[in-house]
């Protein structure tokens, strides 16, 4: 324990006082990563850096609140569904997720709220013929 800062002595005087004197005790010596550069001393500053490496050393990566996962989900898919090479693989895609979505809105998760409805499966159905024809069709 150290000793209380004597009056008259800067506060900038007495800390570095006490600095010196423990590096001369060799107290700095044996800290884990002595004499070794700081990790990310070269990378950009970044204000979360505390929590990414926390999320890290927990073996997190990528984790989203579940809310927030199923919406990004249901943007992969709406977006997958273009492409899709027949009805079959549209819904596919899409009848599973209402069933996630159902499951979520009955039983709210803690988080942020969903925000989301139920997908259309037919009308995106629709919207995928149409888009694949180049019209509207008359399903």
């Amino acid at each position: 324990m150290t000793e209380r800062k004597p009056p008259g002595v800067s506060f900038e005087s007495w800390v570095d006082h006490q600095i010196r004197t423990s590096q001369e005790r060799g107290e700095f010596a044996e800290l884990p990563g002595f004499g070794k550069p700081l990790p990310g001393i070269e990378e950009p500053y970044d204000e979360l850096w505390w929590i990414r490496r926390k999320m890290a050393q927990e073996g997190v990566t990528g984790m989203l609140p579940p809310a927030l996962a199923l919406r990004k989900e249901i943007e992969d898919a709406l977006a997958a569904v273009a492409s899709a090479p027949s009805e079959r693989a549209v819904r596919a895609l899409l009848e599973p997720l209402n069933e996630k979505i159902t499951t979520m809105l009955l039983r709210p998760p803690p988080g942020p709220p969903l925000g989301r409805r139920r997908i259309d499966v037919e009308e995106a159905v629709r919207e995928w013929r149409a888009a694949r024809d180049g019209g509207p069709s008359g399903a």
